[in-house]
């Protein structure tokens, strides 16, 4: 089998630890032609260019192309995978920024910047996939563009074979894996919640990779290395060792608001460093003896996306060797009951060439439930927003987010909002 996989964001920065996975993994991943899609055409041939060396120095055999057209690129596609900034580097580092004016955490995924992100990418992103339906319907799109959770159930609602994916599960399994000693295959998380809001509410060490049953290990990390944990984390040690959960790094923004505030007004927005970032990698790509990722890469974010994509790209289209359990985004389908159906919810599920089925999860303790409730409830209402626009809808939207809930602080973001994006809103 030889596949076809296309890459709409090709001209990103990061692109080339997906081409390295790609190339590393090409076992469970048969890729015959790898395509690049972006409308930046100069950074795309850099990038392009970079890929193919890259394929070369690993001995893959497959082929890499660039594309502006995305019609003619997606065709015949077997997945495609969407990892797209609307507004660039600019638009973010303003989402990271007005927020802040507010008093409010300036984050392009949380918060009132995590809604304008998604008022500027899910038209742009529905459009794209209607276009790879036209193309070929039995095409997955692998969803890695943020908000994750909101994208994907705008996706799904609107009937695309489509799968949200986060490097958040994956880091911890390798985290937790190495702190073990063992294989990362052997770890198995209890990972519930949403998108950038989740925690792990379990570790299972398993006897080999896929057995049933395992050992139950979270005390056991906790308690050796619930320091190392912590401080990853940017969250006091006693708040993880009362909760005796490891919380995703973004719950920072809800446990520790104030003082997230305060760091971020001193230290400027993660935005800027990145953008710094991106111009030395860009400068390192064109290197025409350049061959390998660079290690300034690992700064760019990202940690470990390759391998979960492969994975999951594997499983969905049978290459991988049969059904395989991975941490996605889907459809909560009566899983966590308290959610409606169409929910995305973020935990463990079944995925092989019949599609993503979520695993049962065990009650969810009114702590995390409280607020994954409280959360889906604002991304209804930002889809709503995103999909049939009005300064009212974006109002609600930012009232019911538990980050901002006070009608003064909605109507002063809801204004800033609107005015920083007004030339990516066509309803504005």
């Amino acid at each position: 089998m030889s596949l076809k996989l296309a890459i709409v964001g090709g001209g990103s920065t990061y692109t080339p630890e997906l081409v390295d996975g790609f190339a590393r993994l090409r076992d469970s991943l048969p890729i015959g032609e790898l395509v690049l899609i972006d409308p930046a055409a100069e950074r795309l041939e850099l990038i392009g260019a970079l890929a193919r060396r890259i394929f070369a120095k690993q001995g893959h055999p497959g082929t890499v192309t660039t594309s502006t057209d995305l019609d003619a690129a997606v065709a015949g596609a077997d997945a495609v995978l969407l990892q797209l900034r609307v507004g660039g580097q600019a638009a973010r580092n303003q989402d990271e920024t007005w927020p802040l004016e507010c008093g409010c955490v300036g984050q392009e995924t949380t918060g009132a910047g995590g809604l304008a992100k998604a008022l500027r990418t899910v038209p742009v992103v529905l459009d794209i996939a209607e276009r790879v339906r036209r193309a070929n319907p039995d095409a997955w799109i692998v969803d890695f563009t943020n908000p994750v959770g909101i994208v994907t159930r705008a996706l799904q609602t609107a009937g695309h074979k489509a799968v949200g994916l986060c490097n958040v599960a994956i880091g911890f399994q390798r985290k937790f894996a190495a702190h073990l000693g063992v294989a990362p295959e052997l770890v198995r998380l209890d990972h519930v919640g949403l998108n950038h809001l989740t925690w792990e509410r379990g570790v299972t060490l398993l006897d080999a990779p896929g057995a049933a049953g395992g050992r139950e290990v979270l005390p056991e990390l906790l308690a050796g290395f619930g320091k190392e944990i912590a401080e990853d984390l940017h969250l006091p040690l006693p708040v993880i060792q009362q909760l005796g959960v490891v919380p995703s790094y973004y719950l920072r923004y809800f446990y520790q608001h104030d003082t997230v505030v305060a760091e971020l007004r001193e230290q400027g927005s993660r935005a800027a460093q990145v953008a710094a970032i991106e111009q030395e990698l860009l400068t390192l790509y064109a290197d025409p003896a350049l061959d390998t990722k660079p290690e300034l890469l690992g700064k760019r974010g990202g940690a470990f996306y390759s391998e979960a994509a492969v994975q999951l790209i594997a499983a969905l289209l049978g290459t991988g060797g049969g059904s395989d359990v991975q941490v996605v985004n889907t459809r909560n389908d009566g899983m966590l009951p308290f959610l409606p159906d169409d929910a995305v919810i973020e935990v463990p599920a079944v995925v092989d060439a019949a599609g993503v089925r979520p695993l049962p999860q065990r009650p969810v303790e009114p702590l995390y439930a409280g607020l994954i409730a409280h959360v889906t409830g604002y991304e209804q209402l930002a889809l709503e927003a995103a999909l049939k626009g009005g300064r009212e809808r974006v109002f609600s939207a930012l009232l019911a987010h538990p980050l901002v809930g006070q009608l003064d602080l909605a109507e002063q973001l809801t204004d800033r909002l609107l005015a920083h994006n007004r030339q990516y809103l066509a309803w504005a």
